[in-house]
């Protein structure tokens, strides 16, 4: 007899209840969202003491429909925590749902929805008596006081990176199986720790002819990205994974799109089966535009269905290397759960990333200035014109390219270090800060501690090591062996020189060939000239340093 009340207070809580005035109402729960209704204009019933820490709401004022009807009522004032009717209002989707603080509810940010509603008061009543407050959620209690979740909108910061998730829509997959690589897509997400700071995530859907679901930048919050992926409808047709690759890694990952500098660009495939189209041609573009393939392939082909497959090492031949990191099997798409974690720690091992890596987001990149008398005050203006010039052109970044400066005379000045600033905005502001020196000539020494104070904590690092050596005039000391050290370091260096700087001096610097890393130019104004070509032969030096 203990279950009689309970099911009573679940009927009541599920059916239709009238008000005073005669009005019916359906009773809702608290989580229950704007699209689970199905009329355009519906009188609902809140519960009481609904967990308002639990609460989805997107928006302000109007809600997308993806929010919590009794959460986006208690946020806009229609009705307090004790429950209470709202008239929900049906309404057009729209763009940028506002994050706003009201009455003990924190709404989130959703660049756009398809459907969105509204909230009034509904007619007073006092059905909700009836229903009992003791039924104020479909979530049973467990005892335990549940903590606040902490607050996750910058993301898993150890973990950026720009991802496409390519799915599979074909006929091939079917219906049933489309779903299920949605919720594998879907625990992928969430696991990722998905952020304003942290990856963000687009899908794309390959089938007859691709379709970019949504972008990079359409969503920063991994439950909207959960909502979005489930919305996904099938699309059917020949898989074109090949098609949908090349489309995706010329079209996907612009900035425009919210694809950002200096971090990683993935593509993971999702293939059920085998491909209907040709991607390792695919495969290539995507290597030309610095985006990692990840081919996660679901049910191989078996022998019979080998005849069929067009080419079968395609695995290999698409993805970033052929070095077994970026191919990923599942043998079926039931009970993936434990693939999850093992994908996503793929996904997020940075350095692993060999197609990211250029010349312009993977180098470190130190000046040595030379601050002595004889540059004087206009002419080093100049120099940190070249200096900031140079700087401009690579992708800087905290897990990209990293600049530093030392000036030097007989002494030296760390005017700023690699870890200093992680944006090319303030890389620039502190070169434009840096204050003329004025002194004597102590390249050697210059090197030799440039090399040790802020090449050394870098020597670890993922990135290439350069230095550009600036200087008009002649060493007081030995700059031979203080170079061979800091090659020997891994320090690749560009010795540029200026008006009185000996040739010899230069040559002794840099770094093998010496005649593709010695400059020189008679008169400062030169300096601008040289940029093209100190930018080249770092990229080069990059490249020849991956072979």
């Amino acid at each position: 007899m203990w279950l009689a009340p309970l099911l009573l207070g679940a009927f009541l809580l599920c059916g239709p209840v009238r008000g005073s005035d005669g009005s019916a109402f359906t009773a809702i729960t608290c989580f229950t969202r704007g699209l689970d209704l199905r009329k355009g204009t519906e009188d609902v019933l809140c519960p009481a003491n609904c967990p308002l820490w639990q609460f989805y709401v997107f928006g302000d004022g109007v809600y997308a429909s993806l929010s919590s009807v009794c959460g986006a009522a208690i946020h806009s004032g229609v009705i307090t925590n004790a429950g209470g009717a709202v008239r929900v209002q049906t309404l057009p989707g729209q763009e940028n749902y506002p994050a706003v603080n009201a009455n003990g509810i924190q709404s989130q940010v959703l660049a756009r929805w398809a459907s969105s509603f509204s909230v009034t008061p509904g007619t007073k009543n006092t059905a909700l008596e009836a229903v009992g407050r003791s039924v104020s959620t479909a979530r049973p209690s467990t005892g335990k006081r549940p903590k606040k979740p902490l607050d996750k909108k910058a993301g898993n910061k150890d973990c950026k990176a720009d991802i496409a998730f390519l799915i599979d829509g074909s006929y091939n997959i079917g219906q049933r199986r489309f779903n299920l690589q949605k919720n594998f897509v879907g625990k992928v997400a969430v696991m990722l720790g998905i952020g304003t700071e942290g990856p963000h995530v687009g899908v794309v859907q390959a089938s007859e002819h691709p379709k970019i679901e949504f972008y990079l930048k359409n969503f920063t919050a991994a439950k909207e990205v959960l909502f979005a992926i489930k919305e996904l409808g099938f699309r059917g047709g020949n898989s074109n994974t090949g098609k949908a690759l090349k489309h995706t890694a010329q079209k996907f990952f612009s900035l425009e799109n919210g694809a950002r500098k200096g971090i990683p660009k993935i593509i993971v495939v999702f293939l059920d089966g085998w491909p209907s189209d040709d991607i390792e041609e695919a495969g290539i573009v995507a290597r030309e535009f610095g985006v990692n393939v990840f081919i996660v392939s679901v049910a191989k082909p078996t022998t019979e269905e080998l005849g069929m497959v067009q080419d079968i090492g395609f695995v290999d031949k698409a993805v970033c290397r052929n070095n077994g990191f970026f191919s990923y099997q599942m043998p079926t798409w039931f009970g993936t759960t434990k693939y999850v974690k093992p994908l996503v720690q793929k996904l997020c091992s940075h350095e692993q990333m060999l197609c990211s890596k250029t010349c312009y987001n993977s180098v470190n990149i130190g000046f040595l200035i030379d601050g002595s008398s004889s540059v004087g005050d206009s002419n080093f203006r100049l120099v940190l014109e070249f200096v900031s010039t140079v700087a401009r052109a690579f992708e800087i970044s905290d897990i990209g390219s990293k600049i530093a400066a030392v000036q030097f005379t007989y002494d030296q000045r760390t005017e700023f270090s690699f870890t200093d600033y992680i944006t090319k905005e303030k890389v620039l502001s502190a070169i434009r800060n840096i204050r003329y020196m004025s002194g004597g000539t102590a390249t050697g020494d210059a090197i030799s501690f440039i090399t040790r104070n802020v090449f050394g904590p870098m020597k670890d690092g993922p990135n290439k090591n350069f230095l550009v050596v600036l200087t008009d005039g002649q060493s007081y000391d030995d700059v031979r062996g203080p170079a061979a050290a800091a090659q020997k370091a891994g320090i690749t260096i560009f010795s540029v020189g200026v008006a009185w700087a000996p040739l010899d001096d230069l040559k002794d610097m840099a770094s093998e060939p010496r005649e593709s890393h010695t400059f020189f130019t008679r008169e400062f104004t030169g300096l601008e000239q040289m940029v093209p070509d100190i930018i080249r032969g770092i990229c080069k030096d990059f490249l020849d340093s991956k072979q």
